[in-house]
């Protein structure tokens, strides 16, 4: 009869497995042998037919898609990562905890599916970086009152090194152990980990934990009141004033957004979205909206005149301005050196129009219809501008930094007009 063993860890996964031979032909050729298959269950191995080769090959494949992903991902994501740096910072965690459960789940697979899954996670981890990273720096900014950026990185950095050393710890000291009197083995230091043997358990701990900690980074999140106005704070702080004539701290502001918000969105305080807003586009863009460009040519019929009256419209401000109301879509060109509080400004004038559009119900066509959204316009300008020195100035008093552009989501464009 042959001999056959098998070996398993405390989890019950088999680890290694000894056959020998007792054959009298297999001893006549080689005598007594003793076979042992390892099974190698790590991440990214898994199959008896792994080899250095395989595993190298996937590595070059995972570390290159990730490369590859941080360019992309930096590129595209580049400029909305300092306004919208609450809802990055959140993203990342999950982005991060989301590969983590890629990686267990890759074992079961089988190559080719856990090939995709291993490249998924590390595209994952790829955009967490970008993201984790940018939206830290910025967070590093908000909190350095005093100019002390450096003071703090360094504080943050011995922090980590702290937790890292605690779990260096909780890890070292759960090795297994030798109890003698019972002939039993132990573990040591960690409650837990003592008592999670099974894949079951493994499991649910995994998932309590991570579930745990995106619950704890949600709450920090959520804690920050960020002193600079991008899209949705914008959205919150000039309808509160235009509707109730009250100017809201960035602390009240805080309780009230989202940390996801839809790109570009146009909400009156808590009401459904009005409409889309871009910010900074290029002036064809907004031209296309006046009219609708020939197909082939690309030239726009119609549109300079209509052109015209809207740069006598706001010939007084540093932007551009229209409002799309049957597409329900908002159009913002910036003029060469528009200052933060032009652009605040052009985003209150958008989300002004949009409600009044609402309320007044207009929906016209053609040429009844642009003039009838001009003169909506030319009136809701005329209502903010005579508010505008006192909205600023009182949002200088509840504490917000009306200096810093937070408005550009992406890489935007500026107009000059000539004579």
């Amino acid at each position: 009869m042959d001999l056959e063993i098998q070996e398993r860890d405390e989890a019950g996964t088999l680890t290694a497995t000894y056959i020998g031979s007792s054959s009298a032909a297999d001893q006549r050729k080689e005598g007594n042998r003793l076979d042992i298959i390892v099974s190698d269950l790590r991440v990214g191995v898994g199959d008896a037919s792994a080899n250095p080769t395989t595993a190298l090959l996937l590595s070059i494949l995972q570390e290159s898609t990730g490369r590859i992903a941080t360019i992309l991902f930096a590129d595209r994501l580049g400029t909305s990562l300092s306004p919208e740096c609450k809802m990055y910072r959140l993203a990342a965690d999950i982005f991060n905890d989301a590969a983590m459960l890629l990686d267990c789940l890759s074992p079961a697979l089988p190559r080719g599916p856990r090939t995709l899954l291993l490249s998924s996670s590390s595209v994952l981890r790829a955009l967490c970086g970008v993201t984790a990273g940018s939206s830290k720096a910025s967070l590093s900014a908000h909190f350095a009152k005093w100019g002390n950026l450096g003071e703090l990185n360094a504080k943050d950095s011995s922090q980590e090194t702290v937790i890292s050393l605690m779990g260096m710890l909780v890890h070292d000291s759960s090795a297994y152990m030798r109890d003698y009197t019972t002939d039993k083995s132990l573990k040591a230091g960690s409650v837990l980990v003592s008592y999670v043997s099974s894949p079951m358990t493994t499991w649910s701990c995994l998932i309590l934990l991570l579930s745990i900690h995106l619950a704890m980074n949600r709450a920090a999140v959520r804690a920050v009141s960020m002193h600079t106005l991008n899209r949705q704070r914008a959205n919150i702080v000039f309808s509160t004033f235009l509707d109730q004539d009250t100017v809201l701290s960035p602390k009240e502001v805080s309780l009230q957004e989202r940390i996801f918000e839809w790109d570009g969105v146009l909400r009156w305080r808590h009401s459904s979205p009005l409409a889309t807003a871009t910010i900074g586009l290029p002036l064809k863009d907004l031209l296309a909206s006046l009219a609708p460009p020939h197909e082939k040519t690309g030239s726009i019929r119609d549109a300079e005149a209509k052109l015209m009256r809207l740069i006598r419209l706001y010939s007084q401000e540093e932007f551009l301005l229209w409002y799309d109301a049957p597409q329900r879509v908002g159009h913002i060109a910036l003029k060469e050196g528009a200052a933060a509080k032009s652009q605040l400004k052009a985003w209150a004038l958008m989300l002004w129009i949009s409600h009044r559009h609402r309320m007044d119900g207009n929906s016209h066509a053609t040429r009844a219809f642009f003039e009838s959204t001009l003169d909506l316009q030319r009136s809701s300008l005329q209502d903010l501008s005579s508010r505008w020195a006192e909205c600023i100035q009182r949002l200088r008093t509840a504490g917000w930094d009306i200096d810093v552009a937070s408005l550009e989501t992406t890489s935007g464009s500026r107009i000059r007009l000539a004579g």
